[in-house]
């Protein structure tokens, strides 16, 4: 009975309450995912100006993984959290074995790529030789031992779909402090560990996400949810399969696509120097601190609303969705306020020089500014996602990131020199929100009067069996 309670809160449970307790756990994690994020970047830093500009440079290739494992992830959940909406446990419990199956097929698929192409990709984007050794190195093995990332990250989107944020936020905590632990081990050879340079950052990466697997499988196995995950006798299901990917693959493309606009924007600074590359490196890391809580946020809002909407509760989703769109702006000011007032500190964190130090504070400051923009794209875009409309999501990535902000990045570059690059940021986030928001209000006014529709057809349908079975009734009685 508890068990099922625990995915029925989400439809009885006081929208703020429901929303804290879903949310605050996933924010948590994810703040301690971002000091992780941090801290690996101020190791590698200390080897030098290279070291930092070859891990920068491999951000484009580890989101392009990163991408396709929240793909899964995020399809599984949102699948899961509307069949348990909608009272179908069993199918709720086949689309997270479902789930884990395109997870072994994920890594595998990494594995291959990190193999075969990762060396010539480097070669491509940087001519300086220790860069590319250095970059090659450190994603080849990010990549080839990924099924810790992969397998983690489905069980516990699965498990968040069910209204259980304590497993995955305690699974993030062992990935990040295992991290924090072992990379100077690793990295500068302390207790008797050799030094591994930038590949012992990314044995300690991979060594956290195993263990936070191997954590999340542990839970699985020993306590009950509202999902049953049988791996024996388990058999691919189309429909299945089709409903994550209506999701999971548009949020897999919406990622990729940040993968190739990193890249994208990391070329344009190559004109300008590789300091520049490094300063947005330094960027992606710190924004992490802004960014990861709202994405936590997310995380506990996504299946609340995606279980609401199955369940055709209309008040509830929209007093999520306003509450989420509130706490994200509310966190993004913070956001802006830090990068605004103290970018020197951040900068000197990761042994930033004179140039470098002048260059990031312009970088963090204009950027920043297209925080409140990003808030409101990240909340409507969970919820598209929420309601099955994946391909939405996509689209408002592909705008932003490839209509918007290289072509801007370019122009601006040319006109404006380096700042220029810096505020095509703002601009492409602004002018985003401004083209979907109307599409936003128009798609939920659409599913839901389309809901309703659905609700008064099944009603109808039941009042008129009702009648024949009245109808019967009397012919029978008539009969005697």
């Amino acid at each position: 009975m508890s068990n099922e309670m625990n995915s029925q809160k989400m439809g009885t449970m006081p929208i703020g309450k429901l929303l804290a307790s879903m949310s605050i756990p996933a924010m948590f994690s994810m703040l301690i995912q971002s000091l992780y994020n941090v801290v690996d970047s101020i190791f590698v830093s200390k080897l030098g100006e290279n070291a930092l500009t070859a891990v920068s440079l491999a951000y484009p290739m580890q989101m392009l993984i990163l991408a396709l494992a929240l793909g899964i992830g995020v399809g599984t959940n949102s699948l899961i959290a509307r069949k348990l909406g909608e009272g179908r446990r069993d199918e709720a419990s086949w689309a997270a074995e479902n789930g884990i199956f395109l997870a072994v097929l994920g890594t595998l698929l990494s594995c291959i790529a990190g193999l075969t192409l990762t060396k010539s990709i480097f070669n491509m984007m940087t001519n300086d030789a220790q860069v590319a050794l250095m970059g090659t190195q450190y994603t080849t093995i990010v990549m080839c031992v990924s099924f810790g990332m992969f397998i983690e990250i489905t069980c516990s989107k699965s498990l968040q779909a069910t209204g259980n944020m304590i497993v995955p936020m305690v699974s993030q905590l062992i990935g990040a402090i295992t991290n924090i632990v072992l990379d100077p081990i690793m990295i500068f050879g302390l207790f008797g560990c050799p030094a591994m340079g930038v590949s012992g950052a990314a044995i300690a990466t991979v060594t956290g996400q195993i263990f936070s697997m191997i954590f999340v499988i542990i839970m699985f196995i020993m306590k009950e949810h509202d999902i049953d995950v049988k791996i024996i006798g388990f058999k691919p299901r189309k429909d299945i399969l089709l409903g994550i990917f209506k999701v999971g693959i548009p949020t897999t493309a919406m990622n990729a696509v940040s993968s190739f606009t990193v890249t994208g924007i990391n070329s344009i600074l190559m004109g300008f120097s590789s300091t520049a590359v490094a300063v947005l490196g330094v960027y992606f890391k710190l924004q992490s601190f802004v960014f990861m809580p709202v994405f936590g946020l997310t995380q506990g809002a996504m299946p609340i609303m995606g279980y609401n909407f199955g369940a055709n509760n209309k008040k509830r989703f929209m007093r999520t969705f306003k509450l989420s769109f509130a706490v994200a702006i509310i966190i993004m000011i913070a956001g802006i306020a830090l990068f605004w007032l103290a970018p020197e500190p951040l900068l000197a964190m990761f042994n930033a020089d004179e140039n470098m130090m002048t260059m990031g504070a312009a970088a963090l400051r204009t950027i920043s500014l297209s925080f409140i923009g990003a808030a409101c794209g990240i909340i409507m875009t969970s919820m598209f996602q929420a309601i099955g409309h994946g391909i939405k999501s996509l689209a408002m990535s592909i705008l932003r990131q490839v209509v918007l902000i290289i072509p801007a990045a370019w122009i601006f570059g040319k006109l404006f020199d380096l700042g220029g690059v810096w505020a095509a940021y703002p601009f492409a986030e602004y002018i985003c929100v401004l083209i979907f928001a109307p599409i936003a209000i128009y798609v939920l006014k659409k599913e839901f009067a389309k809901k309703e529709q659905e609700v008064n057809d099944e009603h109808m349908y039941e009042e008129y069996e009702e009648e024949i079975h009245e109808h019967e009734l009397c012919e029978e009685n008539n009969a005697k």
